[in-house]
């Protein structure tokens, strides 16, 4: 019998194979791009006339004025996923044609019953619906983030609109009336009127708050997708928009009252103009330092524990 020393023995080693470049080709084999071509080119014929009122709207009305701003972020988070979506295999779902249906029916409704949102929305609805057609639920899922990215560019329909605004008004003149009186200037509040001893104010629409808060919200998700990896940031910071843009515009109502107090004529016209741009900064300065709060407490008290730590920064043992 013959022995073999432990320390002459060769040990044979198995070198990984090296990826085939066909492997890659016949992934992307897979993509259907016939179709997507087709699905996109009619949808764009589809919805020339409704793009058309959509971009018309967003020219004149200062509450969706960013939306100009949407496709184009929403196609450049696409562009960099593209290997995440394209690089998987693209399985049909034909759950998607039930999807693409409900779009479609959503659309006719909304061209029988003049309703804008209806029309606008389905578009996402359909665009949706044909991705998991032609790639499944995790091409879908890959895509997510850019067509909720698209929702901001749909206006609010004037029945949630009104909704929103009136509590937003009373709530910006309740607080302005509150810190007038607390300041030592006689105010007299009427639902959203303020009366001041030399002049009165109106916290109208414009002045509700909604328009900053839609416009922080879409850069809530942008920025929190940009600029920090963790996955929950930009929702975390989607929700923390709301208290920012309503707390910013009842500051807005109230430095107005103390303003108008001393000089009505300093709250008109381009002052006015440049006293909400003045706030909406401050709204992007605070949205800022809410990321960085947010950062602050998850290194404290989850960021250190080995569990949630990265490799790299695990200790060398």
């Amino acid at each position: 019998m013959q022995q073999v020393s432990g320390d002459t023995a060769a040990v044979a080693q198995v070198e990984p194979r090296p990826s085939d470049p066909s492997d890659q080709k016949s992934a992307n084999a897979r993509v259907p791009w016939t179709s997507i071509i087709w699905f996109g080119a009619l949808l764009i014929v589809s919805y020339v006339s409704i793009f058309k009122g959509l971009i018309a709207q967003w020219s004149i009305d200062e509450d969706v004025g960013h939306g100009f701003f949407v496709p184009p972020i929403a196609a450049f988070i696409a562009w960099q996923k593209r290997d995440e979506i394209f690089g998987q295999p693209w399985i049909p779902n034909y759950w998607g044609v039930l999807v693409v249906l409900w779009g479609s029916l959503q659309l006719i409704v909304g061209s029988l019953g003049a309703e804008l949102f209806l029309q606008r929305t389905s578009i996402i609805i359909i665009l949706a619906g044909s991705i998991l057609l032609m790639g499944g639920w995790r091409v879908l899922k890959s895509c997510g983030l850019p067509l909720f990215v698209l929702t901001f560019m749909v206006p609010l329909p004037k029945v949630i609109y009104g909704q929103l605004t009136l509590p937003l008004q009373l709530f910006a003149s309740q607080v302005a009336e509150q810190v007038l009186l607390l300041v030592g200037i006689p105010v007299l509040r009427d639902g959203n009127i303020i009366e001041l001893a030399t002049t009165k104010l109106s916290v109208v629409e414009a002045c509700s708050g909604i328009r900053s808060l839609l416009s922080l919200s879409f850069i809530g998700v942008v920025y929190g997708y940009f600029f920090d990896e963790k996955p929950w940031m930009k929702w975390a910071l989607l929700i923390g928009t709301v208290p920012i843009a309503v707390a910013a515009n009842a500051a807005r109502v109230t430095v107005t009252g103390i303003i108008a107090d001393h000089d009505p004529a300093l709250v008109q016209g381009t002052l006015h103009t440049m006293e909400g741009w003045v706030i909406f900064v401050l709204d992007l300065v605070l949205l800022v330092a809410l990321h960085a709060v947010i950062n602050w407490v998850w290194k404290k008290w989850w960021g250190n524990k080995p569990e949630n730590m990265t490799p790299e920064a695990l200790p060398a043992v």
